[in-house]
């Protein structure tokens, strides 16, 4: 494993991370045992940068990360978020991102990771209704406290992102960023460059569907994929050409797709590491193998070819989805 400086922090961060989300949390059914067993093999791997947060499976995947995480603490740089929250008995997400909430959440957030201090905090979302430097300015508080050792934001547009680093520095940035994800080409990822805050790449694989090993048509009801566009109907049929042309171009790399897809992600800039989500020990190990690729001009050229043959790739998100994004 290769690792990358966490903004200018001096913390080493494994340059590929493991988003945890999956194993409790939107894509079908859970496998504790086998996530305890992925958890476990990454830090065999040297993946030591791990990415929760409280709404995953409402509290249950901190809970999991933990029965790892505690005996192996000095082994592992941990990111948790707050920001969301169910509405009172229902199952209704809502964004809170007050002071308040946050003050509540993180003592939620450690007492289930069993931890005295979380390495890296993110406001989940930007809530709309809460000034973003009132948002991070209670953040910094913890800071200060001791419970958080550094603060991230995820889904952030630019003009927050400089309102809120004006208030606390912001370690980490968190997005979508994929092949088929590159709205943060524009102004987020140039203005983290320019900030000197890394970027975090989240859903590198486009939610498995890069791999080709994803089988859309069978995806179960509580996997919320099925009820993206991107898996659906005449973008589903695209994008699948698109991933077929891009799985031919990584045999040529010799090399998987996902791992020339999270290649691709990496070479994005030297403040980048993305967190594919996995459960499963196979394809942990074989997202490691990305850090191995290495993509010449011609490389990047000849994607972006494959890219442009297919672009009714179809939103990332349902109106569902889109409405926790402030514009």
């Amino acid at each position: 494993m290769r690792y990358k400086e966490l903004a200018k922090t001096g913390e080493k961060l494994s340059s590929i991370g493991l988003g945890c989300m999956g194993m409790s949390h939107a894509y079908g059914e859970p496998d504790d045992a086998e996530s305890i067993a992925t958890l476990e093999y990454a830090l065999e791997l040297g993946i030591n940068f791990w990415d929760t947060a409280d709404i995953y499976g409402n509290g249950k995947n901190e809970e999991l990360v933990s029965k790892v995480l505690v005996p192996n603490r000095n082994k592992v740089f941990l990111a948790t978020k707050f920001g969301f929250k169910l509405k009172d008995g229902s199952k209704e997400m809502l964004i809170d991102g007050s002071p308040k909430w946050m003050k509540e959440a993180v003592e939620k957030s450690l007492k289930r990771l069993k931890i005295d201090v979380i390495d890296l905090y993110y406001a989940h979302r930007i809530d709309p209704n809460v000034p973003v430097e009132e948002t991070v300015g209670a953040m910094s508080d913890l800071v200060k406290e001791g419970k958080v050792r550094f603060l991230g934001l995820s889904e952030c547009n630019a003009e927050d992102l400089r309102k809120a680093h004006s208030i606390h520095p912001i370690a980490a940035l968190q997005s979508e960023y994929s092949i088929l994800t590159r709205d943060v080409e524009k102004e987020i990822l140039p203005l983290t460059k320019e900030l000197g805050i890394t970027f975090v790449p989240f859903s590198p694989l486009v939610r498995g569907l890069i791999t080709t090993k994803l089988d859309a048509s069978s995806l179960s009801s509580n996997d919320f994929r099925a009820n993206l566009p991107r898996f659906k109907d005449e973008y589903l049929e695209n994008n699948q050409k698109l991933a077929a042309a891009f799985a031919d171009f990584a045999e040529g790399k010799k090399c998987t797709p996902a791992q020339l897809a999270i290649a691709w992600v990496i070479a994005g800039g030297d403040n980048v590491i993305p967190i594919p989500g996995t459960k499963k020990r196979k394809y942990l190990e074989e997202n490691a193998g990305a850090v191995d690729v290495e993509l010449s001009k011609q490389d990047l050229f000849d994607i972006e070819t494959i890219i442009k043959m297919y672009p009714n790739i179809g939103p990332r998100y349902s109106q569902k989805e889109n409405k926790f994004i402030k514009k």
